[in-house]
């Protein structure tokens, strides 16, 4: 595997998680002491630290230590990374939308200029 896959891999496997979402939006703020981080979500000091070491290794943020305080910061580089291998995709698939939204109004328009259909009666 390619380094390039392992890091998309990687990336994608951090954001799948719904707490690491949480904590890349909080440091989309600004920088945050990973003390306080942990204070915002409902596990463990523990928890939080774990999610944080998977953040790091997909290096989605970055680790500052001050003193005793560990200082935490978002690092968007790999975000635009993982983007724009979607953005590829993106436009794949916005191609084929427009060519079946294209396809279904051609047919909608055909359909009305079309007989209309009968009514029918009662069922015996």
């Amino acid at each position: 595997m390619r380094d390039r896959d392992l890091r998309l891999d990687q990336i994608y496997s951090a954001i799948a998680d719904p707490t690491r979402r949480a904590i890349l939006a909080a440091l989309s703020h600004g920088d945050i002491r990973v003390g306080g981080l942990a204070d915002r979500f409902p596990i463990s000091f523990n928890g939080v630290s774990k999610h944080v070491k998977v953040l790091e290794r997909a290096g989605l943020l970055e680790r500052r230590i001050q003193g005793r305080e560990h200082w935490l910061k978002l690092k968007p580089g790999a975000l635009r990374e993982a983007s724009r291998w979607l953005d590829h995709y993106r436009m794949y698939w916005d191609e084929r939308l427009e060519a079946m939204e294209a396809f279904l109004l051609r047919r909608r328009r055909a359909g009305a200029a079309g007989p209309k259909p009968r009514a029918r009666g009662p069922r015996s």
